[in-house]
């Protein structure tokens, strides 16, 4: 039996990671859950698990989670929960399902324990990738992809050489306007924005498939976790959802990862590393498998891709720079005080702007608040200029 610890519970990742654990049953052994505040949602959770730890950074909803814990439970509260839980808890595998870059502290002390690390925290590979991995490298620990894109080419090139690898091909579905001409995009709103065609996914990374930022942060976890230069990762756009990725090798041979759109396929690959054991997930099917077609990405409906291949170009805290505007860009759009081009527009100027630090996580996290800084700033710029145009104008 595994011990897990599931950071980010109550989230679209921690909630399917329950669904794997509960499909074998005694398999798991869940020893820690964490949420930010959705107290009632980690009630039930630690009713039916029974964690030895559980994690809440805001201190009211840890107030009312309280009279819930049974005798056994040892409760945190706080900002510094989730890296208490980290450092405390005694497990195999951190499932880490949290959103944003504040949970790269949370990897960091994972593989600082020589722990693995089912990694769907995209925001640490992205902001720390080669950090992380040399922490990884010296601790004996592995960094396990749950991106299903990530996780679909680890799965392509186990038992192969990277030196045999031509090049990747990351798929992209699209999202909900990968038929919107470039100017209809200019008045999309957070509603149409979020109706993903194929994925259920939280509201940051729904956003990040419309725009195609969230490919472009992939290119960059991609250079850090697989070691691979700009040119030899390509985006390709899939509507299908059903071919996650493909590993292209130096003799033309292609292999691809293929399954239905469920985040559960990965997770379950991931948490049993490195078995193959049964699932009742779906597999081939006729219907679904019918007609997979493949297009470029049009880089005027898509410019935002391109950041991530200026950010592995420029290195150091790109990453950590282009993630922080985007959060603050995403959130500003879901808030409708910036339109949807926009977003891509603060995180370009974000990236111009820089401060240039690198060399440890601090520094980078020191990078990352810098960004924020600047894209708030940026953000109240265009603000105000869309109040100060005529009505017919916007």
């Amino acid at each position: 039996m595994r011990s897990i610890v599931v950071l980010g519970s109550t989230g679209s990742i921690g909630t399917q990671t329950l669904d794997v654990v509960r499909a074998r049953p005694g398999s798991f052994r869940v020893v820690g859950l964490s949420a930010a505040s959705s107290w009632e949602r980690l009630r039930d959770q630690v009713r039916e698990f029974s964690p030895r730890f559980v994690a809440v950074a805001d201190p009211r909803a840890a107030e009312r989670l309280r009279p819930e814990c049974g005798a056994g439970v040892t409760l945190l509260e706080g900002q510094q929960a989730l890296e208490e839980l980290c450092l405390r808890a005694d497990y195999d595998l951190a499932v880490h399902g949290v959103v944003g870059a504040r949970g790269l502290i949370a990897s960091q002390r994972v593989l600082e324990r020589k722990k693995d690390l089912a990694l769907a925290n995209k925001e640490s590979l992205v902001v720390a990738g080669r950090e992380l991995c040399e922490l990884a490298r010296v601790n004996g620990a592995r960094i396990l992809p749950v991106d299903s894109e990530l996780c679909a080419i680890f799965q392509c090139l186990q038992g192969e050489q990277i030196s045999r690898v031509r090049r990747v091909i990351l798929t992209a579905s699209g999202g909900p306007f990968r038929d919107a001409q470039p100017w209809e995009l200019e008045h999309a709103t957070p509603e149409a924005a979020l109706r993903h065609p194929n994925w259920s996914m939280g509201q940051r990374i729904t956003v990040g498939s419309a725009t195609l930022m969230n490919k472009a942060l992939e290119v960059i976890e991609t250079h850090h976790l697989f070691g691979l230069t700009r040119e030899r990762i390509h985006v390709t756009i899939h509507r299908q959802s059903i071919v996650h990725s493909m590993v292209e090798f130096v003799d033309g041979s292609v292999l691809a990862q293929m399954g239905p759109p469920d985040m559960r396929g990965p997770l379950h690959y991931c948490m049993h590393f490195p078995e193959r054991v049964p699932a009742q997930l779906v597999g081939f099917d006729v219907s679904k498998f019918s007609r997979l077609t493949f297009e470029e990405v049009d880089p005027q409906r898509f410019p935002a891709l391109e950041l991530g291949f200026s950010a592995i170009a420029g290195g150091g805290d790109c990453g950590a720079v282009l993630n922080a505007a985007d959060e603050v860009a995403v959130e500003a759009f879901l808030a409708q005080r910036i339109g949807f081009r926009d977003i891509q527009r603060v995180n370009a100027a974000a990236l111009g702007e820089r401060p240039g630090l690198h060399g440890s996580i601090p520094e980078l996290l020191a990078a990352d608040a810098v960004a924020r800084r600047v894209a708030e700033r940026l953000v109240d710029e265009i603000q105000r200029a869309r109040a100060s145009r005529p009505a017919t104008a916007q």
